[in-house]
C-alpha cells in the first residue's frame, strides 16, 4: 500500500507538470497538419459517421435502441470507448516513448501514464458537446440520473490510471506487451458495448450466463453506467455487485501496477 500512496501522492504534488506537458504533447502531434487539433474532434467523427452507417443503418436497420434513435445510443457509449481504449494505449507506450526525459533528468515518471490521460480530454469535451446536442434534438431530456455521470466519469479515470501505470510499466519490461494489448482491445470493442446491444442480441437470448461473464469487464461496466445515467434508467447503487467487483478490479490493477512501477522505475532506462 505504500506503493500505491507514493504513486498517488506525485500524481497531486505534480498536477500543475501533468497539465503543461500535456498541452505541449497536444500541440506537438498536429503542429505540421493544416488543421492542428481540430484532426482530434474530426478523426473520431469521421470514424462515428462510419459506425453509424455500418451498425446503425446497416446491422440495426435504423430501429431504436433502449427507446431513443440508434445514433444517441451509439454515441454515448463510442465516446467513452475513443477516450478509454485511446488512454489505455497511449498510457501503456507513455513511459517507453518518454526514453530521453526519463534517462535525462530527475522526472516522477509515474505522472506519464496522466499526462496521456489528460491529453485526450480535449477531444472528449468536442465529442461530449457533440453527445449534448445530439441528445437535445434526439428528444432526451435532462434527469436526475444525470448527475450520476459524474461518478461513472470518476470510475473511468481511475480504471484508466490503475490499468495505465500497470501497461506503462509491463511496456517497458516486454515490449511485446503493447502489440498484443493492441489485439486485445479490437476484441473489447465488440465485447464491451459501444455499437452492440448485449442484452438484446439474438445471438444472446437465452445465454444469461455469457452476458453475466461480458458484464463482468470493467470497460462494459462504465460503458453502460454511462447509458444508465444520460437515459435515465438505473442507478449505479442498483448494480451492487457489478460496481463492488469493478472496484475490486480497479484496486487490484492500482496495487500490482504501482508495486512494479516503484520496483522497477530505478532500471527503466536499462529495460529499455
Amino acid at each position: 500500500m505504500n506503493d500505491v500512496k507514493l504513486v498517488l501522492q506525485e500524481q497531486l504534488n505534480n498536477l500543475g507538470i501533468i497539465r503543461r506537458i500535456s498541452k505541449y504533447e497536444e500541440k506537438a502531434t498536429y503542429q505540421s497538419h493544416y488543421l492542428g487539433l481540430v484532426w482530434q474532434f474530426l478523426n473520431p467523427a469521421i470514424q462515428i459517421g462510419i459506425y453509424y452507417l455500418v451498425f446503425g443503418l446497416g446491422v440495426n436497420q435504423g430501429k431504436q435502441v433502449d427507446g431513443v434513435p440508434f445514433i444517441i445510443w451509439m454515441l454515448i457509449g463510442i465516446i467513452a470507448w475513443f477516450f478509454i481504449s485511446s488512454s489505455i494505449l497511449g498510457c501503456s507506450n507513455s513511459i517507453y516513448r518518454q526514453v530521453g526525459m526519463v534517462s535525462k533528468m530527475k522526472f516522477p515518471v509515474s505522472i506519464l501514464p496522466s499526462v496521456n490521460i489528460t491529453s485526450n480530454f480535449v477531444s472528449y469535451r468536442a465529442m461530449m458537446a457533440l453527445l449534448i446536442v445530439a441528445m437535445f434534438f434526439g428528444g432526451v431530456t435532462p434527469s436526475l440520473y444525470w448527475l450520476q455521470y459524474f461518478y461513472y466519469f470518476l470510475c473511468m479515470i481511475a480504471f484508466l490510471f490503475a490499468f495505465g501505470i500497470l501497461n506503462a510499466t509491463i511496456t517497458v519490461l516486454v515490449r511485446d506487451y503493447h502489440i498484443m494489448l493492441q489485439s486485445i482491445l479490437r476484441l473489447l470493442f465488440y465485447v464491451s458495448g459501444p455499437i452492440w446491444n448485449m442484452k438484446t442480441m439474438a445471438q444472446f437470448q437465452g445465454k444469461d450466463t455469457i452476458v453475466r461473464i461480458l458484464e463482468l469487464n470493467p470497460i462494459y461496466y462504465i460503458i453502460d453506467g454511462f447509458r444508465d445515467s444520460f437515459l435515465s434508467k438505473a442507478w449505479f447503487w442498483e448494480k451492487g455487485s457489478q460496481t463492488l467487483l469493478f472496484w475490486l478490479i480497479v484496486g487490484f490493477l492500482l496495487i500490482v501496477g504501482s508495486h512494479l512501477h516503484m520496483k522497477f522505475r530505478a532500471r527503466f532506462v536499462d529495460f529499455i
